[in-house]
């Protein structure tokens, strides 16, 4: 009986040792659905604020190409670049003289982020500029514009970002992932396409 526990026992040592090096290998995907950054507000956003129990102070207003907007009691307020949750503190703290109490929840949200636009031009089947509503990625940026064409040099692709008064260029390439090989592949390979980017595929 003695001998038919300890054997038992071995054997469990056994699996638990076998399993933990596979354990050690996992590492996370990096796929087409992978969740992107938090949301933050560009030009040309429809986002609705919304006082509770004040109707004077429920609308829906589009941020100005300047990044702005103007809102009752408040003024003008900058919202481009800005998280909902950052404008939501900002017109709760613009309020507070007008109430003589706590101000009523403030809750800020993006209703058409039509704001949000990057272009692709050079060797894909569908160059142009795009509103997808979400955040993408470059490779599913190229996905949207119809995917390379036959002579596209997917390995020398190029992301030109606006950084203030800097023009910021960021190499791309997904030659090996297109091709399905995915080993060694992290999220900093196919970066997120921001709001103003051009992709160039040459």
């Amino acid at each position: 009986m003695r001998k038919a526990f300890i054997a038992l026992i071995v054997a469990i040592v056994f699996q638990v040792l076998s399993v933990q090096p596979a354990a050690a290998q996992v590492r996370r995907p990096v796929t087409a659905t992978t969740a992107g950054p938090a949301y933050r507000i560009n030009p040309g956003d429809d986002i609705e604020v919304m006082v509770w129990g004040d109707d004077r102070l429920q609308r829906t207003v589009r941020v100005l190409p300047d990044g702005t907007f103007a809102f009752p009691l408040v003024g003008q307020i900058v919202a481009a670049g800005q998280l909902p949750s950052d404008l939501e503190r900002v017109i709760s703290a613009a309020l507070q003289p007008q109430y003589r109490g706590a101000v009523p929840q403030v809750t800020v949200s993006v209703k058409n982020p039509n704001g949000y636009q990057f272009s692709i031009v050079g060797k894909v089947k569908s160059p142009g500029t795009f509103t997808p509503g979400r955040y993408v990625n470059a490779l599913e940026a190229i996905s949207i514009a119809g995917g390379p064409t036959e002579f596209a040099s997917i390995n020398n692709i190029s992301i030109l970002r606006k950084s203030g008064q800097q023009l910021q260029t960021i190499r791309v390439r997904l030659s090996g992932v297109l091709k399905g090989d995915t080993q060694g592949l992290s999220e900093a390979d196919i970066p997120f396409i921001q709001s103003g980017d051009t992709l160039v595929v040459p």
